[in-house]
């Protein structure tokens, strides 16, 4: 029965050696720069189009050169004169941390002046309750409780201005 226990430990040594030198090897092979590790650089516009163009792996196609970066659609100005309009992108939306007395919240400010709420966590000694308006609206509103019976509920709402999300403490809606 000895015998089958060493084994096993054996066995189980020989498994974790092998797994560990692996392990290194693949580290070792990852820090040596190889140009084939496509997962580790960035690619550049250039290479993002040829990529989409191309219908590739982007490494394949960021280390071709053959394939022409798309011209940008061409639109007529007022003369009739043809001039090279940009691509249009939509502004991402912001994402901000609003800190108040009750907590704090994640605020995603949209291209469109709405507000959505990424997240919330209420500061100590406070909870919200589950009448959060997360949106995307105009305003998104969170209500923290305090722990404390005798305190006043703390009403919030959150919108978006052009310099970022805004937090404002409203008056107590409590009877």
């Amino acid at each position: 029965m000895k015998w089958r226990s060493a084994l096993v430990t054996a066995a189980w040594i020989a498994v974790g050696t092998g797994a560990g030198g692996l392990g290194a090897w693949q580290l070792a092979s990852a820090d040596a720069g190889s140009s084939a590790d496509a997962h580790g650089r960035a690619l550049d516009d250039a290479a993002v189009r040829r990529a989409l163009t191309a219908n590739t792996h982007p490494a394949t196609a960021a280390e071709s050169s053959e394939l022409p970066a798309p011209e940008p659609p061409k639109s007529p100005d007022p003369q009739g004169t043809p001039t090279v309009a940009g691509p249009r992108t939509a502004p991402d939306p912001r994402t901000e941390t609003v800190r108040f007395t009750g907590g704090t919240a994640t605020a995603e400010c949209r291209p469109d002046g709405r507000v959505y709420l990424v997240s919330w966590s209420p500061a100590n000694g406070y909870a919200f309750d589950e009448d959060v308006v997360r949106g995307p609206s105009a305003v998104a509103h969170l209500e923290a409780e305090p722990d404390a019976e005798d305190a006043d509920d703390l009403s919030y709402d959150i919108t978006c201005t052009p310099a970022g999300a805004r937090v404002r403490r409203m008056g107590d809606t409590d009877d």
